[in-house]
């Protein structure tokens, strides 16, 4: 996951064979004029257009990260009942396949139903 304005900041690199990966953004949730916003380190874009890209790249022998490819995790659309559900849990958990139809590094705009959002109680992991 990359930091938002910062292509070599990155959270928690995973080996691209990995049966799962795992993030857990930490993030602010404010009223917008077009609903919940969210904002945080991780999160990119503008009011009504957030998202969080999930960065692939190769890192040769001396740990340097070189990006070839990324994916836009479309915060928008997550439904409005899910987000306000998870701000009540506490945890919005999104889910993807982190290959495409090919077998390539999923890649571009990623909407349901290439990624299923749902609400997580923060302190148990259960579904709310």
């Amino acid at each position: 996951m990359q930091a938002r304005g910062r292509q070599d900041d990155l959270l928690g690199l995973h080996r691209g064979d990995a049966p799962r990966a795992d993030w857990t953004i930490d993030c602010t949730v404010t009223q917008g004029p077009a609903g919940l916003d969210l904002r945080g380190r991780h999160i990119q874009g503008r009011p009504g257009a957030r998202f969080l890209y999930l960065s692939w790249g190769d890192v040769d022998d001396a740990g340097t990260f070189a990006m070839f490819r990324r994916a836009k995790l479309m915060l928008d659309a997550v439904d409005p009942d899910v987000l306000a559900a998870a701000v009540g849990t506490g945890e919005l958990v999104g889910r993807l396949g982190l290959t495409d139809a090919r077998g390539q590094p999923r890649c571009a705009a990623v909407r349901p139903p290439a990624i299923t959002w749902s609400a997580v109680r923060a302190d148990r992991g259960t579904s709310g």
